[in-house]
């Protein structure tokens, strides 16, 4: 197990007084990584900034770990057109975005989080060979049920997991859930 802390700054230096860093490490907008990192070798991460475009290092991209070194993670492209590729993922710098934090700070950590689920929007454009689908609660924008079960080749290889009392018809038997569909969008 590796454990990787972030390091954690006000963008005004006068704000370092009225702003400890415990404060700033409990903070946790989902456009930056953890304060604290847990990973160990096999784990699946995900990036989540564009590092190098050209070899595949983009927003979204999973990876799973092989090496830690102090200041770089070594991982290989699980995803896209350079699968099976070895990278160096660095520490780097990234500011909180003011519309998902009050406080403006910048946090120098890896660019991943964890990975072994994701949302449906992260999952598209990927395939994958199998997949498990939880929905506590039905889709509810266009199109998204789709985008969920189109994530493999074949529908054997998806799984539901429904809630109960969001997943039953009058007289029907078995589970279900609503698929979303905008007619105003459909040619």
């Amino acid at each position: 197990m590796y454990d990787y802390n972030s390091a954690d700054d006000m963008k005004d230096p006068q704000d370092q007084i009225r702003y400890p860093p415990e404060l700033l490490n409990s903070l946790s907008p989902s456009s930056l990584p953890p304060h604290h990192l847990k990973l160990k070798i096999g784990c699946p991460i995900m990036l989540l900034r564009n590092l190098n475009p050209a070899k595949g290092l983009c927003n979204g991209t999973r990876l799973i770990c092989k090496a830690f070194q102090r200041y770089v993670i070594q991982a290989e492209v699980a995803s896209g057109s350079h699968i099976g590729d070895m990278v160096l993922i660095p520490r780097i710098r990234i500011t909180a975005p003011e519309e998902q934090c009050p406080i403006p700070f910048t946090r120098t950590q890896f660019p991943v989080r964890l990975a072994f689920s994701m949302t449906i929007n992260k999952s598209q454009g990927q395939t994958f060979d199998k997949i498990g689908i939880y929905l506590p609660h039905p889709p509810f924008g266009h199109g998204q049920l789709y985008v969920a079960m189109s994530r493999v080749r074949t529908p054997d290889s998806v799984r539901f997991m429904l809630d109960r009392d969001n997943s039953k018809i009058a007289q029907q038997p078995g589970s279900y859930t609503r698929n979303v569909v905008y007619t105003e969008v459909l040619l």
